[in-house]
């Protein structure tokens, strides 16, 4: 939803670039039916457009977001935090999330479902490309944005013994609630881009992690930050109906 919210706020504004989104993801969608996006354009001038969106299905509102979108400009000033020092991508295990035309590396095979996996850091590196895109800005800013949801719950849940992505909706409640994403450059998402997933906390059954993507020459892409619910079922009984574990 994110990412197709990045793709119609472009749409709505050719010529210039998202460079800041924030959503909220109010209840489930189901993949399999159609999504519907309503953006509303707040503010719009030499340099900057504000648009919010909606999103529904069947009449439910699903999501929403503010979006900043800009027309670049010349540096007068510029720094950025330098990338992990990680292997590279053919350096690293490959992870198969069945999604056609995804290739996705995970750096030093950190990222498992397992709840008897070793505890570690709450750190989780991945390289992720995306295989034959068409010479679209809006697309590859969008697909950056699809895979800011995987990771981040995973990291949180990594240094604590007995836990692990494979109880989620089954013996443990876990939900992404928001998502701002700040994008500092054009993107290529047909590159490898190596997104640094960091859980700063864990509390009260929330959890938030603060992320970084980089291109392959170390270049920031893109800066997000989560915040996510983990959190024990009401009763003693998960939902038969993983899309009802909210």
């Amino acid at each position: 939803m994110l990412g197709q919210a990045i793709v119609a706020a472009g749409r709505h504004s050719p010529g210039r670039r998202a460079v800041s989104a924030h959503m909220i993801f109010q209840r489930p969608a189901d993949a399999a039916q159609p999504l519907h996006f309503d953006l509303r354009e707040l503010s719009s001038g030499r340099s900057f457009t504000t648009l919010a969106v909606d999103v529904t299905q069947s009449d439910r509102r699903c999501a929403s977001a503010t979006l900043l979108l800009g027309v670049t400009a010349a540096d007068l000033i510029r720094h950025s935090v330098d990338p992990p020092d990680v292997p590279g991508p053919y350096l690293c295990p490959s992870y198969d999330m069945s999604v056609t035309g995804r290739d996705v590396r995970v750096v030093h095979g950190t990222y498992t479902d397992d709840p008897a996996a070793p505890v570690g850091p709450p750190v989780i590196d991945a390289w992720v490309r995306f295989r034959d895109l068409p010479d679209d800005p809006c697309l590859h800013a969008g697909l950056l944005a699809q895979f800011t949801g995987h990771m981040s719950i995973a990291a949180a849940l990594r240094p604590h013994p007995g836990v692990g992505q494979r109880q989620a909706h089954r013996t443990i409640s876990t939900a992404i609630n928001a998502i701002g994403l700040s994008l500092h450059a054009d993107v290529r998402a047909d590159g490898w881009m190596l997104y640094h997933h960091l859980s700063t906390f864990a509390g009260d059954g929330m959890t938030r992690s603060e992320c970084r993507v980089h291109d392959e020459q170390g270049r920031l892409l893109a800066s997000f930050s989560v915040d996510a619910m983990v959190r024990g079922f009401e009763g003693t009984t998960a939902p038969s109906d993983d899309r009802r574990a909210l």
